[in-house]
């Protein structure tokens, strides 16, 4: 999504900054006098689209293969996949001719003529992802509900007795990572539009830890609460960081653990077993007394 954007904020190219026009500032900054091949695919919008879904769904079905058929999971998975993200932020920030290096795509302005940096555009870019994300959320509803849906939760419990039971747990593994993939790539090209430019720093692991915090936060047993606890952790960084830029990490990092201990099952967790059941008991929900006819005998 940002390689399209650049490219036609490009197409407007001011040439007394620039000596090749037609060509990111970033390129031209590195002396590049042509458009690489592999960036001319995305001059076109359909392209991109398709881009977006189907490059780190791609990505995400080569890693996982390499993995999962080799039974490679828990510690090792997590730690594989950092290495992934630290390898790309790495090439991309090495390879800053092709790719704008530590400052990223920057500058970008329209989409089709759009102007996307008005306060309207970002108005209704807001709703379209409140509507990704519920188009999300009843999608990963519709797969928790289904067959698919419970063999999953018994591969995360009792992944060898799956497994003894006859079925690939490895395909199942497979299937939901890329899944997971995509729903993800949606969110990084809305991200894309809505703040104007991407960066090397929101591909590496912090971004990933954090992920898995709101997750922790909200409750990784629920779909809400992954979403509320998105929410509550982005407004406490909004906050906190400003006031507290030096100590904000370790504020998380001490969130995380509080928790962790506190609440194994995160905020949905708590509103289930303490909320709920106290909000019962201020209603007055009493047991069903037994039938004035019922016989001692019945």
């Amino acid at each position: 999504m940002a390689m399209f954007l650049k490219l036609e904020a490009s197409s407007v190219t001011n040439t007394k900054i620039q000596s090749t026009p037609g060509i990111p500032d970033f390129m031209d900054w590195n002396q590049l006098t042509e458009l690489p091949l592999f960036w001319i695919p995305f001059k076109s919008l359909p392209f991109a689209l398709l881009a977006v879904i189907v490059v780190p769904t791609l990505a995400a079905l080569i890693l996982s293969i390499a993995m999962f058929k080799r039974r490679v999971g828990g510690v090792y998975f997590a730690i594989i996949t950092q290495a992934a993200a630290a390898v790309l932020t790495i090439l991309i920030v090495g390879r800053q001719g092709y790719t704008g290096g530590i400052n990223g795509i920057t500058d970008l302005r329209t989409l089709l003529g759009w102007d996307i940096r008005t306060d309207n555009a970002k108005y209704i870019l807001y709703f379209v992802c409140c509507a990704l994300l519920i188009g999300s959320m009843l999608l990963a509803r519709f797969v928790i509900a289904s067959k698919l849906g419970r063999i999953l939760v018994a591969v995360r419990d009792k992944e060898d007795r799956v497994r003894f039971s006859g079925y690939d747990v490895a395909n199942f593994k497979v299937f939901i990572f890329c899944l997971a993939s995509a729903i993800a790539a949606v969110g990084g090209a809305m991200f894309t539009l809505q703040v104007g430019f991407m960066s090397p720093s929101f591909v590496g692991i912090v971004p990933s830890i954090e992920m898995v915090i709101f997750c922790a936060v909200g409750g990784r047993h629920s779909l809400v609460g992954a979403v509320v606890g998105t929410l509550v952790v982005n407004w406490a960084k909004t906050v906190f960081s400003e006031s507290f830029p030096q100590l904000w990490l370790f504020a998380m990092g001490g969130l995380f653990i509080l928790v962790v201990l506190a609440f194994p099952r995160g905020l949905a967790g708590f509103v289930t077993d303490q909320i709920v059941p106290f909000i019962g008991r201020l209603g007055g929900a009493r047991p069903a007394s037994p039938s004035p006819a019922a016989s001692p005998a019945e």
